[in-house]
Parts: C-alpha cells; sequence; structure tokens
C-alpha cells in the first residue's frame, strides 16, 4: 500500500513537469529555419559551357579551356525540390544549339546529351553578361596574348601582278605611197630591231621615176609655179631628189619588227602595209584592282615593279590610267601603268609585282589584324579588362595591310584586345548571350549553324521529322517543345 502511494507522488510530479516544460516552450519565439534538400535525382553542381561533359561539385575553372565553371542544378523527374535559394529556370538549351530554346528538360535532339537550364540571374545585368572570365594562370597556359589599339599612319597600297604590255601608242606601220616593186628588203625577220632612219626597203616605182622627170623638166623651164607643183608631187609620192627609179623605205622610230608583210620582189600598192614596228624605250604594265581598293588609285599616282628574273631591282613608274568599266566577274578594276623601259629590261608578256601607292591616312585607330573576328554577320574584337575579365566589342573594320586593319568605330586607343585564343572566349560569350544583348547578331555558333544548316539541310530536314513525331508521340519521361 505504500510502494503504491509512492508511486502515484512520483507520477503526479513527473505529469506536472512534463506541462510545464510544455508551457516554457509554448510561450518562447517560433522561429522557422528553411534547409535546403535536393534528392538523389537531383542535385547542384558546376560544368562548363564549352565543355558539358566537365562536371564538378566545387567551383572553379574548365581543366580543358579554362573557362569559369557555371552552377548548374539537375531537375528531378520525381518529387520536388525544396531549397530556400531554389532557382527557377527561365528555359532550357543545348550547349552546342544555345539560340534553340525548350521550356522543358530532357534529351537535346540535335545532340546525345541532357539540355541545360537557363536562369533569370544569369541573364541580370547586360554588363556582367557581356563578360567573360579565365583564371589568369589558365589564360597563360592556353596562351592568351593581347596587344594595345594604337593611334598611326595607315599607308593605303595596293599589291597585284600585273602583265607587261606594248604602249600602243609607240606602234608605227610602215607603208608604200607609190605603186612599184619591192627590188631589196633590208629586214629579213619578225623581231628584227630596227634604228630610227634605217633604211627597211629599196622600191622599184616607174610613177617616182615619171615624177622626178616632171620636176626635172620645170627646173629646165624656170616656172616656178610648176617647179612647186612638181616637187609637191614628189614630195606625196615619198621620193627625193635626182633621176633614179628607186626610193628608199626608211624607219620612222626605233623598235623591233612586230609584223612583216611583205617580202622581197613583191609588188606593192599605195597605202599598202609593209611591215610594223613598236618602240620599247616605253612600256606599259595592266594590273587588275580589288574593287574594295579601286577608290584609293588616283591616275598619276606612282607605282613599283620588280621581276622575278632581276632580283632586288625595283621599277619605278606612275599610274597612266583607270579604265571606266568594272570587271564583274572578277570584281576588280584595270588599270594601265607606265614604265620607262630604256634598257629593254621589261618585255612584253613578262609577269611583275606591282605596288600602288594610294597616299596614307594619318591619327587613325590601329589593331592586329588577327585581333578581329569575322563571322559575316558582325565583326567583334575581345576587349581585356585585366584580372581575368574579357568582353566582346562590336566595331567597324575598315581597310587592312601589313597585319593591320583599321578600326573606324566601336573601339578606343589604349584599349587592350585579345591576338591569340580569343576564339574560346568568342564561343563563351555567345552561349552566354553576350550578342544578342549588344544587338549585334546571334554569336559565332550561329553563324557556324547557318552555313551548317546551308550545308546539310537534308540532314537537318530530317531531323526535324524525327522532332515533329517525338512531340506526337512523347517518350517515357519528359516531353520537349520549343518555346515561340
Amino acid at each position: 500500500m505504500k510502494t503504491r502511494s509512492v508511486l502515484a507522488v512520483v507520477g503526479v510530479v513527473a505529469l506536472f513537469g512534463a506541462g510545464g516544460w510544455w508551457l516554457a516552450q509554448s510561450e518562447a519565439p517560433h522561429k522557422h529555419q528553411l534547409e535546403k534538400r535536393v534528392n538523389s535525382e537531383g542535385k547542384t553542381y558546376y560544368t562548363c559551357s564549352m565543355h558539358p561533359q566537365v562536371r564538378q561539385d566545387e567551383p572553379g575553372s574548365c581543366p580543358i579551356c579554362g573557362m569559369k565553371l557555371t552552377q548548374r542544378t539537375e531537375a528531378p523527374t520525381g518529387g520536388m525540390v525544396t531549397s530556400g535559394a531554389e532557382k527557377k529556370p527561365l528555359y532550357w538549351y543545348d550547349p552546342m544549339r544555345p539560340d534553340q530554346h525548350f521550356d522543358k528538360p530532357g534529351k537535346s535532339p540535335f545532340m546525345d546529351m541532357e539540355l541545360v537550364p537557363k536562369y533569370a540571374d544569369e541573364s541580370a545585368g547586360a554588363a556582367s553578361a557581356t563578360v567573360v572570365e579565365i583564371d589568369p594562370r589558365m589564360a597563360q597556359n592556353l596562351g592568351l596574348r593581347i596587344a594595345p589599339a594604337k593611334t598611326g599612319t595607315f599607308w593605303q597600297r595596293v599589291d597585284a601582278v600585273g602583265s607587261v604590255a606594248l604602249d600602243e601608242r609607240r606602234i608605227v606601220t610602215v607603208e608604200s605611197r607609190a605603186a612599184g616593186w619591192i627590188e631589196k628588203l633590208d629586214v629579213r625577220a619578225e623581231g628584227d630591231v630596227v634604228k630610227q632612219g634605217q633604211r627597211l626597203a629599196a622600191l622599184y616605182s616607174p610613177e617616182l621615176f615619171a615624177a622626178r622627170q616632171e620636176l626635172k623638166l620645170a627646173e629646165a623651164s624656170g616656172d616656178a609655179a610648176l617647179v612647186k607643183a612638181s616637187q609637191q608631187r614628189l614630195r606625196l609620192l615619198g621620193g627625193g631628189a635626182g633621176a633614179s627609179s628607186q626610193s628608199g623605205v626608211f624607219a620612222p622610230a626605233s623598235g623591233f619588227v612586230m609584223e612583216l608583210m611583205a617580202r622581197e620582189g613583191a609588188q606593192i600598192a599605195p597605202g599598202m602595209p609593209l611591215m610594223k614596228l613598236a618602240d620599247l624605250s616605253q612600256v606599259w604594265l595592266l594590273v587588275e584592282i580589288p574593287e574594295v581598293q579601286a577608290g584609293w588609285i588616283k591616275e598619276g599616282r606612282s607605282a613599283e615593279a620588280r621581276l622575278k628574273s632581276l632580283p632586288g631591282k625595283v621599277f619605278e613608274g606612275r599610274v597612266d590610267y583607270l579604265y571606266p568599266q568594272l570587271d564583274t566577274m572578277t570584281r576588280t578594276l584595270k588599270a594601265r601603268l607606265v614604265f620607262d623601259n630604256a634598257e629593254g629590261a621589261l618585255r612584253p608578256g613578262m609577269f611583275a609585282d606591282v605596288t600602288l601607292f594610294g597616299g596614307a591616312q594619318r591619327d587613325v585607330l590601329l589593331v592586329p589584324t588577327e585581333a578581329v573576328i569575322r563571322t559575316g554577320t558582325r565583326t567583334v574584337v575581345m576587349v581585356a579588362e585585366g584580372e581575368g575579365r574579357y568582353r566582346p566589342a562590336h566595331v567597324e573594320a575598315g581597310p587592312e595591310r601589313d597585319g593591320e586593319t583599321v578600326i573606324l568605330s566601336g573601339l578606343e586607343a589604349g584599349q587592350n584586345v585579345v591576338v591569340s585564343g580569343q576564339f574560346l572566349i568568342d564561343s563563351e560569350a555567345s552561349l552566354l548571350g553576350a550578342y544578342q544583348r549588344m544587338g549585334a547578331g546571334s554569336g559565332m555558333s550561329e553563324g557556324m549553324q547557318s552555313v551548317e544548316e546551308m550545308k546539310d539541310k537534308p540532314a537537318m530536314e530530317g531531323m526535324s521529322d524525327m522532332r515533329q513525331k517525338s512531340e506526337m508521340e512523347p517518350m517515357s519521361g519528359t516531353s520537349m517543345e520549343k518555346t515561340p
């Protein structure tokens, strides 16, 4: 009986103690604490946009290209992920085709890889979205090099290949003014060189003999008017003084025989050409100037020519004429240059390396040509902002020569641009959507995609049919639809 009483007292005390503890807890402030929980099918990891096969549990740089790893969260196929810092994806995309957006996770219809989510905070802020970060040590390992944009003088010069041609203004035709026969031909073959005043042929002409006789009779008569008329007739026939029936044909200029159209003993008529002579003391060089550089060249500008057969020798000339019509097939403008050729080194038919000078553009902004990325839809350079930060800048490029390109707008003197390894940064900037924010078109990957679509159009059409079929008959798991 006594033992039962003790147990009852102990039970009452314990009951009151529990009640007091409960009251104390109910009066204390109530606190809620969120705990991030990720199930086995969905977890947070870090990956590279260029190399999605790289997956790490901690932030850092890609061991392949050195790009800063991006945080990603796998979407679980079942259950909910409870997290105080949970982010809602804007869309999913294929890293190899970032322009294609999907509203649900799953497999890429282009590549056998999982789609990657795109979060709102990854695209917040245009300035931060256009900057690509690379660890300086990794940049050094990748061989990234930079060079400053500088102000200087750009010499407008066109380098082309020209062909030596005859100066058509120095071609003469030798003819006979009187009818007759060629009694002696002093020049026997084409290509023979002649000097000015040299006799080329001796003609027998009865008409000349008669004209000389008339002059002799006129002089004997003492009639001044008749003498003058006889002299004029003899001069028109190309004859000289004397009573001989022969008359010589002489070279009007020095040169070589281009064509020989008569032979010894042949009968000739007035105005019949005997041969053609070409003077090589001055020659033409004909060159083709690209359309984009044609505006640099003006008539009277200086030019230089070099022959492979005479290394080290430079011939100086000038631009004589710019032809009015552009060649629509080659998009070039034909120019005619004039060169003195007293030594005869420039022979018709030769090829020469020609340089045409178009003047200088002073105080222009210059960058190394290798720093300029041209895709057909945009022209950009990668600006190095220091501390491993790189930003694409849309520029307007001008002419290029000797490894330097003129920048007309989009860059300032003193800014550093990447001249080696810039394509890695360009690809990363394209994946981050930097070019859409710059208003300069989509990125390099989109330009490459359009080329591939043109080249492999049947394959893409087949892939599109497969994708339509997958939308009509969804596979097991999640379905995918392209967002409008």
